[in-house]
């Protein structure tokens, strides 16, 4: 497996831990448990992936195809909207980009909505998974991820706060305009960038600018 490390991805970032801990954050050697509700218990049997909307055809796999796909080992940091920072944090999984290769984009899509098992939902930007940004992943720290970490797949999208990074992953549908998931329907930034502090609705005043401009 290939493997990538911290923000971004694409190259070891030589820096002491207080540089990559954001604003407002503390670094914590736990992994804390949070969820918005009960943990789902998901067959592997049972378990697909889907994606569709705006492509030309939607694709879906099963856990034995989807486990099949090319895979790579990333390490990265990863911040939590509740102000914790973990360093250093060991995955295995597939990449956006990887995903990209077996679907053909419209060429009005900017961003993508998650869904989870159990009916979570948050909204990303295209660009903010592909060039190694994100991945689905399947393996945390050598063993195959937990339920209540988000097993047996969650997005993950580490240069975001990881609400972000959606738990029980089953399905991304592209998108022309962007809409809000679970929390940002409850008033939680539409992007969520941990070093401009963008908790809530109130701090996304660079992002939409940002969309203003394009």
């Amino acid at each position: 497996m290939a493997a990538f490390f911290n923000k971004g991805f694409g190259r070891k970032r030589e820096s002491t831990a207080s540089d990559r801990i954001p604003p407002g954050q503390y670094e914590t050697p736990d992994f804390p448990v949070l969820s918005a509700g009960p943990t789902p218990r998901i067959a592997l049997a049972n378990w697909t992936f889907k994606m569709e909307g705006l492509i030309e055809e939607p694709v879906q796999w099963t856990w034995e195809q989807f486990n099949a796909l090319p895979q790579q080992s990333f390490t990265t940091d990863i911040h939590c909207v509740t102000k914790w920072s973990k360093l250093d944090t060991k995955w295995e999984g597939v990449s956006f980009d990887t995903l990209l290769e077996h679907v053909k984009l419209l060429p009005e899509v900017s961003h993508i909505m998650a869904y989870s098992y159990g009916g979570y939902t948050t909204n990303v930007p295209l660009e903010g998974l592909r060039n190694s940004k994100g991945f689905i992943g399947l393996r945390y720290d050598g063993k195959p991820l937990t339920p209540e970490h988000g097993g047996p797949a969650r997005l993950v999208v580490p240069h975001l706060y990881f609400w972000k990074s959606a738990k029980w992953v089953n399905r991304l549908r592209f998108m022309e305009e962007d809409e809000p998931g679970f929390w940002e329907r409850g008033g939680y930034s539409m992007y969520g960038d941990p070093w401009k502090e963008q908790r809530y609705r109130s701090d996304d005043s660079d992002y939409q600018a940002s969309l203003n401009d394009d």
